[in-house]
């Protein structure tokens, strides 16, 4: 079968709605509260502990065994879980306009967290239903089509909510916003269940079992070294990105000069790079595509530290516009690609027996450098300038590069 006729299946469709769905809600915690809430004039420093209600994501894999021990009495183990979470995100986003940030802030609190519980637990199943649902060599590709979508949803909250808000009140916003998960609930009404494995009889076999098979697989150093490339590979990029908004500010650019670029030249190479890297990574495989995007990744980089060198700038034209399109296109296309191959890397690592816990506990573990190790950001620049700094992060990005001489060597296709 060739590139494009296994681009066009059955299966790539259920991704784009499972990326969709699982996107949707993310990005309206983190782009369409925030702007609510300060157009009730809540102050910034209450928005910014919103941040808090990203725990449910990072710390996921605590729950992530009930859903590989128990069967809904509806749909599968699978389908069931999928159709819980999205009815509940609907109806939570749908209520969450109703209340006023002035008066009801501990219910919005409360039900940001409940949809963020929600969100994280629609991920585990939806990633637990796609590594079940694809075979190894279809993972590369239809985990960028996931990816994509799960970005592309971000316009919903991120654009076309925000447009509505201008013209209606917000509790409108917010129904039509939730009603933008009936695609998602329609794919998993209409799916059927992979059944690729049972699950664990027991919840002890299901929290413990997840973490035994993948620890005496290939044995501990094995395991070790996974993990730490869990930790590496995409630490460099994700240091360099975490004050990007502010580093755009101190070189000159006005907040219009960013959001402009940032949306055309951020977004776009972002989601041309994830299919482009989807699209090659049928060909080459997937170890393959780790070290040519992961190079990509690194060389992104260098084009922050580029333009940290040339600014600040006393004065912005095309050039210096031109200059930060070049740089946030980079980065998009390095991160579109790096995180394709990252996630299919993930999916091919987890046991179809214990797909939720183990694909929930490797996602986590690829967040904790942007929860942690970004924390830090701040107090590097202050001490080394943005020059340096950015040439950290590139050395911070090659520990990342060297194990892939380990856990995926140039010319083989492993298969866990």
């Amino acid at each position: 079968m060739s590139v494009w006729q296994q681009l066009f299946t059955r299966r790539m469709l259920i991704c784009v709605f499972t990326g969709f769905a699982s996107g949707l809600p993310l990005f309206l915690l983190f782009n369409l509260v925030p702007a609510w809430l300060r157009s009730e004039q809540v102050d910034l420093k209450t928005i910014g502990l919103f941040a808090l209600i990203q725990f449910p994501y990072t710390w996921k894999f605590i729950w992530s065994p009930f859903l590989d021990r128990y069967v809904l009495p509806i749909l599968g183990r699978r389908r069931g879980w999928m159709l819980l979470t999205q009815i509940g995100l609907l109806a939570v986003i749908a209520a969450l306009g109703g209340f006023s940030p002035q008066t009801d802030m501990t219910a919005i609190v409360l039900f940001c967290t409940l949809l963020a519980f929600l969100s994280a637990t629609q991920d585990i199943a939806l990633d637990a239903y796609r590594r079940e649902l694809l075979s190894d060599a279809e993972l590369g590709l239809g985990n960028a089509i996931h990816v994509n979508a799960y970005r592309i949803a971000g316009l919903v909250p991120g654009s076309l909510s925000l447009i509505l808000a201008d013209h209606m009140a917000w509790d409108w916003v917010f129904i039509i916003t939730a009603l933008f998960m009936l695609p998602g609930i329609a794919m998993t009404l209409m799916v059927s269940e992979p059944h690729r494995a049972s699950p664990p009889k027991t919840l002890r076999e299901a929290v413990v079992e997840p973490f035994h098979e993948f620890i005496t697989r290939k044995g501990w150093n094995s395991a070790l070294l996974v993990l730490a490339f869990l930790l590496f590979y995409k630490l460099g990029d994700s240091m360099c990105t975490a004050l990007a908004t502010p580093f755009y500010l101190d070189m000159g650019f006005t907040k219009t000069d960013i959001g402009l670029i940032a949306k055309n030249a951020g977004l776009w190479p972002s989601i041309i790079g994830g299919m482009l890297g989807g699209l090659w990574m049928v060909k080459i495989g997937i170890n393959r595509a780790l070290w040519l995007f992961g190079v990509v990744q690194v060389v992104s980089i260098f084009g922050f530290a580029w333009l940290a060198s040339h600014g600040p700038f006393t004065e912005i034209g095309v050039a210096e516009r031109t200059q930060l399109a070049i740089v946030i296109g980079l980065e998009a296309l390095g991160v579109g690609l790096g995180t394709v191959a990252f996630v299919a890397f993930i999916a091919r690592t987890t046991h179809p027996a214990y797909t939720a816990t183990q694909f929930a506990l490797f996602t986590s573990l690829m967040a904790i450098p942007r929860t942690f190790a970004n924390a830090a950001t701040g107090w590097l620049v202050e001490s080394m300038g943005w020059t340096m700094f950015f040439m950290l992060c590139v050395l911070l990005a090659i520990p990342g590069m060297v194990l892939l001489l380990k856990v995926a060597p140039w010319g083989e296709e492993q298969k866990n």
